[in-house]
């Protein structure tokens, strides 16, 4: 197994401060998909026909600008086959969570990520964090706990999917940013969906869970692969490539307070106390991790 997979093509040059603003906005989203899509299909179909959406998406464009070459696949099947499950798993999970918390808490508890993230980006890719910046990853961590906090039984069985489902993404966060960085943008990217597509379409078998749509099931399932996986997960992997996996996944803390303010917005949830304390920790401390990073 080598440590980088090949090709020599120049990396994207959007302007980094866009692409991580976007990127928060789309990723607070995440979950409420998932609840809207629940009552309508199962989650095995539901992920199952996100990705194979997606993939046609990406390799529509992808082949129009025959920047799609299969030996690619067939070069680095561990790689892809590796990232598919993680994700296809991944995608099942937070898709089941949804049946036993809210979408709101769902997204919460799922930045417990970051914590598996800088872990991952410090210890296996020996990525270093200054003093400073581990003290801004600090008060970042400590205000998404702030605004996640709820008194009582909180170690449910959707909490514990949800921990689950996280630690595999961070992994499979890892692996990418390892073995993946050096391969053209729109081959990774369609390899990694259509293997996961792949991934998800045996078990969905196994669960004898493939199903048609219905009408409202295919109008969402299409909204969530354009969203939710290709505009969310380029923007992804496009960060990803100029920026550290701990720092990411610091960054990646604005979400939950992108997700309070989305409350705000369309449903007219007014932030408490409690939220707008642990949305300030959140934003300064990534301002103290990020600042030296000439984001």
């Amino acid at each position: 197994m080598t440590d980088t997979i090949t090709t020599n093509v120049p990396r994207p040059t959007v302007s980094k401060p866009f692409l991580i603003v976007f990127l928060v906005i789309i990723d607070s989203v995440h979950f409420v998909f998932a609840r809207l899509l629940l009552p309508h299909i199962s989650p095995y179909a539901s992920v199952l026909y996100i990705m194979v959406v997606a993939s046609l998406q990406v390799g529509i464009y992808g082949f129009f600008c025959r920047r799609i070459h299969f030996r690619i696949l067939l070069k680095n099947l561990w790689f892809f086959l590796s990232t598919g499950t993680l994700i296809g798993i991944s995608m099942i999970i937070n898709y089941e969570a949804v049946a036993f918390i809210d979408p709101g808490t769902a997204s919460l508890l799922a930045k417990t990520s970051i914590l598996m993230s800088v872990g991952l980006g410090i210890f296996w890719l020996r990525e270093k964090l200054s003093k400073l910046q581990g003290s801004g990853a600090i008060l970042a961590l400590t205000g998404v706990l702030v605004i996640a906090f709820q008194p009582g039984d909180y170690i449910r069985l959707g909490s514990l999917l949800i921990l689950i489902s996280s630690f595999m993404y961070a992994l499979h966060t890892a692996i990418v940013k390892r073995y993946g960085e050096d391969m053209d943008f729109v081959e990774f990217f369609f390899f990694r969906i259509l293997a996961t597509a792949i991934v998800l379409f045996f078990i969905a078998i196994g669960r004898h869970a493939l199903i048609w749509p219905g009408v409202t099931a295919w109008g969402l399932i299409i909204m969530t692969a354009t969203i939710d996986v290709v505009i969310s997960r380029a923007l992804y992997y496009l960060v990803l490539r100029q920026m550290q996996v701990s720092v990411l996944a610091i960054v990646l803390t604005l979400s939950p307070v992108a997700a309070v303010l989305w409350a705000f917005i369309l449903f007219d949830t007014v932030p408490t106390v409690q939220q707008l304390i642990g949305g300030v920790g959140v934003i300064l401390g990534v301002f103290i991790v990020t600042i030296k990073r000439n984001i």
